[in-house]
């Protein structure tokens, strides 16, 4: 079995976010702390998973392959999964071999490393790109960039009902929206899935917007025979995935101070600045009440040595 007992899922805390830009606008954020279910396999990326490996097993398969970089917290999660549950993992990367923290883990947590260069990775949604990997591979599972797909969404409708059964706790009787960064659109497919209108879900794109992420989402909910809506798309990206300016890092860091809630550059640092930039915009109404998803991705901070290593 990939997966522990059937009734084992992680649990995420639901905290008050205390910023004085919240304060001033009469805004109140509450954060899911998906950061803090597992020192290793954090964040979005379990939820993700675990539909992934529950098809893998019903599959009969002996393990997963997939894709990312070379600071990937997808491959990450995925090959600390691995180790842990005894199951095989593939990662084919983006580029040509390199060292990075990342990277290291990956090979520690048992991974074989494919790197495919940047013509290579480019080619990872044309229709016959898994045909040379499966026949090499073939009691492997495949699985999307980032855990993405129908699959990876479904694993992330139960974030709802975690943020519902904490709202008590926070003195709140309902919440107005999500508030989230995206890489591959997944996380926020789930959500729209799971609040199926009921409240909207708000991206915060890391990508640049020709990156394919509003497409990726509309395929999703039109699997899962949902129609369009519900959501809405923000570019993030401050000029590029992994783009990483002045501005930002001053960001981050003073709201690390003040709040104590650690973020990263690449997503969460990037989505609690464009919330922030919204808000002074004028663009939610006083009293209203937001939920903003930390999706993890710490361990990619050691990529970036202007912040702390974050382990």
């Amino acid at each position: 079995m990939f997966l522990p007992s059937s009734d084992w899922l992680p649990q995420a805390s639901l905290e008050p976010l205390q910023l004085d830009w919240l304060t001033r606008a009469g805004i109140e954020v509450a954060i899911l702390r998906l950061d803090r279910i597992d020192p290793l396999i954090s964040g979005n990326k379990w939820f993700k998973l675990i539909e992934h490996l529950k098809t893998a097993d019903h599959a009969g398969a002996e393990g997963i392959i997939s894709l990312g970089g070379a600071h990937s917290n997808h491959l990450h999660a995925l090959a600390a999964a691995g180790k842990r549950l005894g199951f095989k993992t593939v990662g084919l990367l983006r580029g040509h071999a390199q060292q990075t923290p990342t990277v290291k883990d990956l090979q520690a947590f048992g991974m074989h490393l494919h790197w495919l260069g940047f013509a290579g990775y480019r080619a990872r949604h044309a229709a016959d790109f898994w045909v040379p990997w499966q026949a090499q591979y073939p009691t492997l599972q495949a699985v999307p960039e980032g855990g993405g797909g129908l699959a990876g969404a479904l694993g992330c409708k139960v974030l709802k009902a975690q943020v519902c059964a904490q709202l008590n706790d926070l003195g709140w009787d309902d919440y107005h929206g999500w508030w989230l960064a995206c890489g591959t659109g997944t996380t926020l497919a789930g959500l729209v899935l799971a609040e199926a209108g009921e409240h909207p879900v708000y991206g915060a794109l890391a990508v640049p917007e020709d990156h394919g992420v509003a497409p990726q989402v509309e395929m999703i909910l039109h699997e899962a025979g949902l129609g369009p809506g519900g959501y809405e798309l923000i570019d993030a990206s401050r000029g590029g995935f992994a783009r990483v300016d002045p501005t930002l890092l001053a960001f981050i860091e003073q709201t690390e101070q003040v709040s104590g809630v650690p973020l990263e550059p690449l997503y969460t640092g990037k989505a609690l600045l464009a919330l922030k930039q919204r808000i002074e915009a004028g663009r939610f109404a006083h009293g209203t009440r937001l939920v903003f998803v930390h999706s993890g991705g710490l361990q990619g901070r050691r990529g970036f040595s202007p912040l702390p290593s974050g382990e």
